[in-house]
């Protein structure tokens, strides 16, 4: 898979750091949170929102707090502990219960009988070492976050992580940002639960490679 763009890492950064509270956002409502593009931009920048459910800023604190640690990782490799460490950050303050450790309960997923199986520390590492021999920077980031959210490794908060994880992948490598936008919700969600129930990945990998992938064409 060709990548979309073509930065140095130090210019992927600065895409996404510039439009960072634009991904958060994305990112909130991809997981169904109510907070309004106003708010998100608000509580970044440390002032307090009337009315705003607790979780929620906290959520957003922590979206924030996650994608500022992964610039600053973008050397060691995503592996199973640096996943963990992601879901950890996602869920920290009381967020998500267990976060950083792989659930050891069933989940349920809305709009689909089918339910993921019980993750485990093996299982989760072969995964992402399979993932790894990916050549291309951009289909592996696209596997990956596909892989994650899949799995359900963790009690809640998975897309984030997964998200994140993927980004990793696409910032060490200059290949841009994978964000969903809040109009393509509608359409994402419905591609996901037929990917969660058949394991086929095609449709949902192409709609993300067209739809999903930001960045901006620097001249190197």
């Amino acid at each position: 898979m060709k990548a979309k763009y073509n930065m140095t890492v130090e210019q992927n950064i600065f895409v996404a750091k510039k439009y960072i509270v634009q991904y958060v956002y994305n990112s909130a409502k991809l997981e169904g949170l109510g907070v309004t593009f106003p708010d998100t931009q608000t509580i970044f920048d440390g002032v307090s929102v009337e009315g705003l459910p607790v979780h929620e800023v906290i959520a957003v604190n922590n979206l924030k707090r996650t994608w500022y640690f992964l610039f600053d990782t973008l050397e060691p490799p995503l592996d199973y502990v640096y996943l963990c460490k992601l879901n950890q950050l996602v869920g920290g303050d009381d967020l998500i219960s267990n976060a950083g450790y792989i659930r050891t309960l069933p989940v349920r997923i809305g709009g689909t009988e089918w339910a993921p199986a019980m993750p485990t520390e093996d299982g989760i590492k072969a995964g992402l070492a399979e993932l790894e021999q990916i050549e291309s920077p951009t289909l592996r980031a696209i596997k990956t976050m596909l892989y994650c959210m899949r799995g359900q490794f963790y009690l809640d908060g998975n897309k984030r992580t997964a998200m994140l994880a993927a980004n990793k992948v696409m910032i060490e490598n200059g290949c841009g940002v994978i964000t969903v936008t809040e109009k393509l919700v509608s359409r994402f969600n419905p591609l996901l639960v037929e990917y969660y129930e058949t394991g086929n990945d095609e449709k949902i990998v192409k709609f993300i490679y067209d739809n999903c992938i930001d960045g901006m064409p620097f001249e190197n």
